[in-house]
């Protein structure tokens, strides 16, 4: 994974990630979680951001995290 020595954008992003909004997410407010994959470019990673806050930092996470992340969240181990 590329280690960045200032924070990153979804900008930072463009033409490189494809933003996909998590089923979760409503109108509400409070569950609005983009996510990318980023694992076919140099990052090798996946993106998460906020939905609400599209052009704000960026997460980047290894993909066997994420996947150990979404699988607690299915699981019921990670709730708000």
């Amino acid at each position: 994974m590329t280690t960045h020595t200032r924070t990153l954008t979804a900008p930072d992003l463009d033409g490189v990630a494809t933003w996909f909004k998590s089923s979760y997410s409503s109108g509400s407010g409070n569950n609005c979680v983009e996510v990318a994959d980023l694992t076919h470019t140099a990052h090798r990673a996946v993106a998460i951001r906020d939905s609400k806050n599209p052009s704000g930092p960026v997460l980047l996470i290894e993909p066997e995290r994420f996947a150990a992340l979404v699988d607690g969240v299915r699981d019921g181990c990670l709730t708000t």
